[in-house]
């Protein structure tokens, strides 16, 4: 196999898994804010900079779709903002990866 065959491969895994990881964290902190109304035991909750990371580290997209197809987190301002913001800056850096890195 050559060798930018495999980078495309890589990359597509890594981008899955982190976008994967992004919309199952936050799927679990909807059901937890669900289950949990008294706030009585905050710790089960997953923390806003955890959903903050995973979104940031290439998982823009399971970050954004997580937001908005679970309706968790939209009337916070600055994950409305800034989880959008994060998707695009990703996608400019791997257009720019491909352009000038890769291709």
């Amino acid at each position: 196999m050559e060798t930018k065959t495999i980078i495309y491969i890589v990359i597509a895994a890594v981008l899955l898994i982190t976008n994967l990881n992004a919309f199952r964290l936050m799927a679990k902190d909807k059901k937890r804010a669900q289950k949990d109304t008294t706030h009585s035991h905050p710790e089960t909750r997953v923390p806003e900079k955890t959903l903050f990371l995973a979104t940031g580290l290439f998982g823009g997209l399971g970050g954004c779709l997580g937001m908005y197809l679970k309706r968790h987190k939209t009337k916070h301002w600055y994950f409305a903002l800034f989880f959008p913001l994060m998707f695009i800056a990703q996608v400019a850096i791997l257009v720019l990866l491909y352009m000038y890195v890769l291709k």
